[in-house]
Formats: C-alpha cells, sequence, structure tokens
C-alpha cells in the first residue's frame, strides 16, 4: 500500500483551503470545465449557479445566481450564466451545481471561479489588507 498524501489545509492559510472535489487537482481548463457541463447535461441534472464572499465561503448556504436551470441541455447558455455571476460578482467565489432530480440530492458541484480571500486583498494606496 503506497503513502496517503497530505493537503494539510489550515484556516490560517488561506491558500491552502480546498472546496470540493476538484479543487485537489490542478485549475480546470476552459475546455475541462466545459466537459463537466456536457457531462451535468448528459446525466440530465439540472444546473444551478450559486456565488459567495470567500471570508464565508465556510457557510452552510451560498447566494443562488437567479433560479436552477431546469431542463436547460445548451451547455454555452449554462456557462454563459457562470460568467454573468462571476461578472457580477467578481471577488466572489462561483460554482456550479448539477440538481439530480431521480435521487432529489447534488449530483456534481465543483467551484469554477476563485475569488480572493480577505487576507490577500491589498488597498493599492496603502498596501494595508483590507477588512
Amino acid at each position: 500500500m503506497s503513502d496517503i498524501q497530505d493537503f494539510p489545509s489550515r484556516i490560517s492559510d488561506p491558500a491552502s483551503r480546498k472546496m470540493e472535489t476538484f479543487s485537489y487537482l490542478p485549475e480546470l481548463t476552459r475546455e475541462e470545465i466545459r466537459k463537466q457541463v456536457e457531462y451535468i447535461v448528459s446525466q440530465g441534472w439540472n444546473p444551478a449557479v450559486e456565488h459567495i464572499e470567500p471570508a464565508y465561503a465556510r457557510a452552510t448556504y451560498w447566494y443562488m445566481w437567479k433560479l436552477p436551470m431546469f431542463g436547460e441541455t445548451d451547455v454555452d447558455r449554462i456557462l454563459a450564466e457562470v460568467d454573468a455571476c462571476h461578472e457580477a460578482n467578481p471577488g466572489n467565489h462561483v460554482r456550479l451545481i448539477g440538481y439530480d432530480n431521480t435521487n432529489q440530492t447534488q449530483g456534481t458541484a465543483m467551484v469554477v471561479y476563485r475569488g480572493t480571500p480577505p487576507e490577500q486583498v491589498f488597498c493599492a494606496d496603502r498596501l494595508t489588507p483590507r477588512t
């Protein structure tokens, strides 16, 4: 049996925090994200977009971006909603969810855009952490 690699995630180190399964992998390319959306559609899952400020990412509830896209099968339209959410909330984490009607659960969830944690945002005129 091989050694299991440790992913030390700490509250004190914002860069180490992990969100969702894909955060342990290298960042997905636009084409890889597209393939994940195609998979959501192929499973018949309903896509939905959520966002939240990085400081509250551990909260139970994220903000819903519009209603879930019930029955949407156009991958480009789904990606456009993800992008629109990111443009409207540039500092927030944005995630895509695929709701599975049959099992009444989330089939998948992945953070597509990562916001900047407050500890890493600096005011240009002072170079001090913004709170």
